[in-house]
C-alpha cells in the first residue's frame, strides 16, 4: 500500500491583490525526507511554508498535512521556524522555554535543555541580550525540540556565521525523527545540499521542479548549487 504523503498541494493559489504568491502549486510529499524549498528573493517560499503552517488562507486550491486539510489538527503536529524571532525578546531564554512546554504537547524540554547546555547559553540570560546567531540557536532548538512530523524551517541559516550554520544543519540532521519530513527554505544552496535529500525549485509561485538530489548529481555530473544557477540565471 502506498504511504499517503506528509504534504500534499493541489492546485494551490494564493494572491494578494494582483499579485499572485502563489499560482496552481500542485506537489506529494513523501514523510522521512529533508526538502529543500529552493527559489529566487520572492519566488513564494515564505507564503508555501505560512500557508502550511496555518498563518496563511489559500485563495483557491487545497492543502493537506498528514491527511488533514490545513487547521488546528495540523498545527498540532507541524513545528514552524519563522524567517524572524518570534517570541517577545523580553523574555528569558527559560521563559520561552516554559512557554513551548505550555503551548505544545509534543515539546520535549529535556532534550531542549540537553542542546541549550551542549551551546552553553544560559537560560536565565534575555532574549534581547542575546548575540543574532545566539536567537538563531534558541529558536532553532524550540522548533526542533517538538516530536513534530513535519518541520516547516524558513531560512534557518541566513544571516548567521559558519559556524553557527555548522551547528544549525548537524541539529536539523539529528533531531528529526526518520517518520519526519523537514522543508528547508534557503538561498544558501551550497550550504544545506548535502543534507537534502530531494528539493523543490519554485519561481514566480509556480513549481518548476521537484526531484531527488542524487538524481542531479547522477544524471546531471552537478552539485545542485550548480545546477540552480544555471536554471535561475537572470
Amino acid at each position: 500500500m502506498t504511504e499517503a504523503p506528509i504534504l500534499e498541494c493541489r492546485g494551490l493559489t494564493k494572491t494578494y491583490g494582483s499579485h499572485r504568491g502563489l499560482e496552481d502549486f500542485s506537489v506529494a510529499l513523501p514523510a522521512g525526507r529533508i526538502i529543500g524549498l529552493l527559489g529566487p528573493n520572492g519566488s513564494g517560499k515564505t507564503t508555501l511554508i505560512k500557508l502550511c503552517a496555518g498563518l496563511l488562507r489559500p485563495t483557491s486550491g487545497q492543502l493537506y498535512i498528514d491527511g488533514m486539510p490545513v487547521g488546528p489538527d495540523t498545527k498540532s503536529i507541524v513545528s514552524y521556524l519563522p524567517e524572524r524571532i518570534c517570541f517577545d525578546v523580553s523574555m528569558t531564554v527559560e521563559g520561552v522555554m516554559a512557554y513551548y512546554k505550555d503551548f505544545f504537547a509534543d515539546f520535549d524540554e529535556q532534550r531542549a535543555k540537553v542542546m541549550l547546555e551542549k551551546l552553553n547559553i544560559d537560560t536565565a540570560r534575555k532574549i534581547k541580550e542575546l548575540s543574532k546567531g545566539t536567537r538563531e540557536k534558541v529558536q532553532l532548538v524550540l522548533v526542533m525540540s517538538r516530536r513534530a512530523k513535519l518541520y516547516l524551517l524558513d531560512e534557518p541559516i541566513g544571516g548567521v556565521d559558519p559556524a553557527t550554520r555548522d551547528y544549525i544543519l548537524s541539529t536539523i540532521i539529528s533531531n528529526y525523527s526518520p517518520d519526519s519530513s523537514v522543508i528547508i527554505s534557503t538561498h544558501l544552496i551550497s550550504d544545506v545540499e548535502n543534507i537534502l535529500d530531494e528539493f523543490m525549485f519554485i519561481n514566480e509561485g509556480k513549481l518548476i521542479l521537484y526531484n531527488n538530489c542524487d538524481n542531479v548529481r547522477r544524471e546531471l555530473g552537478k552539485s545542485l548549487d550548480r545546477f540552480f544557477r544555471e536554471v535561475f540565471r537572470c
